[in-house]
């Protein structure tokens, strides 16, 4: 991939304004990426986050805490769980005591298959690109994006 000056065609005034749109712009590049790979298995990237984020709760989760949990903070995660309840990749109950609380849970086919989309994630040379990094790099740039939103949590 070329540099960013180059894939947007345009000067930055300094370093913080190209690292911004370098951000912006890589950000963009691995969301396509990534839903190609979601789409093959016939889910989105948000259907994909509750099934990451029941996973590792491990039991019932609140809908409510799922919505915090999220990535992409979406208003649907009401109709994005219904979609998974339809492909048996989650169950759901209502709270006993106060039925507004719905509780989710992953099943064995969802957890089959966030395996098999591990598994394709591994051999696909869609995500080779994160070979051009060691694993210490990858550590130092997670802290570099931690302390950009350090000021804004």
């Amino acid at each position: 991939m070329a540099k960013i000056d180059d894939e947007v065609k345009t000067r930055f005034q300094n370093n913080k304004h190209r690292l911004l749109t370098n951000v912006i712009f890589t950000s963009n590049w691995i969301t396509g990426l990534t839903n190609s790979l979601f789409k093959q298995f016939g889910i989105s990237r948000e259907q994909f986050n509750i099934l990451r984020i029941l996973k590792g709760a491990n039991d019932w989760k609140t809908m409510t805490d799922i919505k915090i949990l999220m990535i992409h903070k979406t208003p649907n995660t009401t109709r994005l769980s219904d979609k998974l309840l339809d492909k048996g990749l989650v169950e759901r109950k209502r709270s006993d005591t106060d039925r507004r609380i719905v509780y989710l849970r992953i099943t064995q086919k969802g957890l089959d298959l966030l395996l098999e989309i591990d598994t394709e994630q591994e051999k696909s040379e869609i995500f080779s690109f994160l070979g051009n990094i060691s694993d210490e790099e990858a550590g130092h740039f997670s802290q570099m994006l931690d302390r950009l939103r350090e000021k804004h949590d």
